[in-house]
């Protein structure tokens, strides 16, 4: 998609923000029916769980590791409020972003090629001239179950983070660690004002995964190619406007707040 020419980019953004506003109504559509998303919801929350829980863990541990050793050389009594940092820092920042970039490189490369296929084989003209919305019965459920996930992964990935910080701790501080000192440094500074903003922009993180990556299926070339341009395409696309949608979204957060 980015080789392309400037203008070839912009018809591409109008195109894509034109079928979300299709697929948006599609997805709204689709919640009371949970046998059309639950297939599909199951397939992008049990799929990534893995990479979710190895995610948590090597941020828990590699994030208290680091901040540890640098709060001790420099300040040592703040080593106490590590616990305060790490919870921050995951449950604002690294754990609803890893759960988004999970979800784009997994499920928009499986979006991308599975609709791709679906065009291939003519699946989606049959469907049409069934008189059935593929719009209503492929896209609609699969966004769904994205915006779905993304949080529950979240979650998932933020608690496992928490918990291998003190899996850290204990490694580190053998008999002095205290796991009720723990729980008081890392809910010492969290608010909901904070905490339920982050967690609700995951939801716009599968928004942004689900919709994309069907518009990246569905608009695929013919043949085998265009098969394997749109998953790779799912997933650099998928990935980027996850990235930029974070930075919109804090930036947005943090005015609205203010406003507050």
């Amino acid at each position: 998609m980015f080789t392309r020419r400037p203008i070839e980019l912009l018809a591409w953004a109008g195109y894509t923000l034109a079928f979300a506003l299709r697929a948006l109504p599609a997805t709204i559509a689709a919640l009371p029916r949970p046998s059309w998303w639950f297939t599909p919801f199951y397939g992008v929350l049990i799929g990534a769980l893995p990479l979710a829980l190895v995610a948590g863990l090597s941020l828990g541990v590699v994030v208290w590791l680091h901040t540890r050793d640098v709060l001790a050389q420099t300040f040592p009594p703040a080593v106490a409020y590590l616990p305060t940092f790490l919870s921050a820092a995951v449950l604002l920042e690294l754990a609803p972003i890893a759960a988004g970039l999970i979800v784009a490189a997994r499920t928009g490369a499986s979006l991308g090629a599975e609709l791709a296929s679906m065009t291939l084989t003519e699946q989606i003209d049959a469907m049409q001239l069934l008189g059935v919305s593929p719009l209503r019965r492929l896209v609609g459920p699969r966004v769904l179950a994205c915006v779905l996930a993304v949080p529950l992964l979240h979650v998932l990935i933020a608690a496992t983070a928490i918990g291998s910080g003190y899996g850290a701790e204990l490694l580190l501080a053998g008999d002095q660690a205290s796991l009720l000192r723990y729980e008081e440094a890392v809910l010492l500074r969290l608010d909901l004002v904070d905490v339920i903003p982050a967690g609700l922009k995951t939801m716009v993180f599968g928004l942004v995964v689900g919709i994309v990556g069907c518009h990246t299926g569905l608009s695929a070339g013919h043949g085998s190619e265009g098969v394997g341009r749109a998953a790779t395409d799912g997933v650099v696309t998928c990935g980027l406007l996850v990235l930029a949608a974070d930075v919109l979204l804090v930036m947005l957060i943090k005015a609205v707040t203010q406003l507050l």
